[in-house]
């Protein structure tokens, strides 16, 4: 089907561009974007929540966070454990 549409220069620009590396057409550019937009999203589909950052130095030099049994101990030092019972 044939139809006008209005868009920014820029973004047409852009899809010129984007036709040109992917071997494409202009108008299959701009149609497979359509396709995208439009495509239902899952229910399920939710955004990313952000997550909270606290203030700090990092990471303790010599802490292999890969290593469970390390970062426990690391965490036990300095702790009366027997207080905290």
């Amino acid at each position: 089907m044939r139809t006008t549409i209005n868009i920014s220069e820029k973004l047409y620009r852009e899809a010129k561009a984007r036709a040109a590396t992917t071997s494409q057409t202009v108008s299959a550019v701009i149609e497979d974007a359509l396709r995208e937009a439009l495509r239902p999203k899952p229910a399920n589909e939710r955004p990313i929540a952000a997550l909270p950052v606290f203030g700090g130095s990092g990471v303790l030099a010599g802490v292999d966070l890969a290593d469970r049994t390390a970062l426990l101990d690391e965490m036990d030092q300095g702790s009366e454990l027997d207080a905290l019972r």
